[in-house]
C-alpha cells in the first residue's frame, strides 16, 4: 500500500485467529514434519484476512481492540481433513467465527481484496506445494485416524506480510 502524500510504502496487513498454546502446538508440529522446509516460515495459523491495507494500521488496530474486547474466548470444532489441491488442511467450524469475520468485513468492504471478499473457509494448513501424490498419502494416512475434536479460540493476531514471513505486531485477547 502506498501512501501517495509522504510516497512511503506500507506492507499489507494479515489477521489470523489465536488458537489456545496446546492445539497450536499440534499444528504446528504437523506444519513442521510436513511442510516443504524450504517454505515453512511461519507458524500453523487460520487467516482471517490476507491482506488489509498497511497505511490503516492504527485504524484497524482500535477497531480488533474493541471487537476482541467484546467477544469471549469461543469453540471451534475441527471436523474433517481436506485435500487442498497439492495440500492438506483441517477444516474448522463456528458459528460465531463467522459471525466475527462478517463483522470486520462489513467495517472494511472497501479495502478487501476479491479473495477476501469471498466466505471465509476456516482451515489450518500442514502440507501445501508438494507433489499431489504425497499430500493425497498425507491427507489418507491423517483421516484414516481422524477424529472431530474441539478447539478454544483464544484472539486475533496481526501481522505485516514480509514477502514471505510475516512479522508479527499485535495480539488482541477475547
Amino acid at each position: 500500500m502506498n501512501d501517495s502524500e509522504s510516497g512511503k510504502t506500507y506492507p499489507p496487513l494479515i489477521l489470523t485467529l489465536a488458537l489456545d498454546k496446546k492445539v497450536q502446538v499440534f499444528f504446528d508440529s504437523l506444519r513442521k514434519k510436513h511442510f516443504p522446509p524450504e517454505r515453512n516460515y511461519l507458524q500453523a495459523h487460520l487467516t482471517l484476512f490476507h491482506h488489509l491495507p498497511g497505511d490503516q494500521k492504527q485504524g484497524i488496530i482500535t477497531k480488533l481492540e474493541e471487537v476482541a474486547a467484546a467477544y469471549p474466548s469461543f469453540s471451534l470444532e475441527v471436523t474433517e481433513v481436506k485435500m487442498i489441491g497439492r495440500g492438506v488442511a483441517y477444516k474448522l467450524e463456528s458459528e460465531l467465527l463467522m459471525k466475527l469475520h462478517r463483522q470486520l468485513a462489513k467495517v472494511w468492504q472497501d479495502w478487501l481484496t476479491p479473495q477476501d471478499r469471498q466466505k471465509l473457509w476456516p482451515h489450518i494448513t500442514v502440507q501445501n506445494k508438494v507433489e499431489a501424490a504425497k499430500a493425497r498419502a498425507l491427507h489418507e494416512k491423517l483421516a484414516e485416524s481422524f477424529a472431530p475434536f474441539t478447539v478454544r479460540a483464544t484472539g486475533l493476531k496481526l501481522w505485516e506480510y514480509k514477502g514471505g514471513p510475516w512479522e508479527w505486531i499485535k495480539s488482541f485477547s477475547f
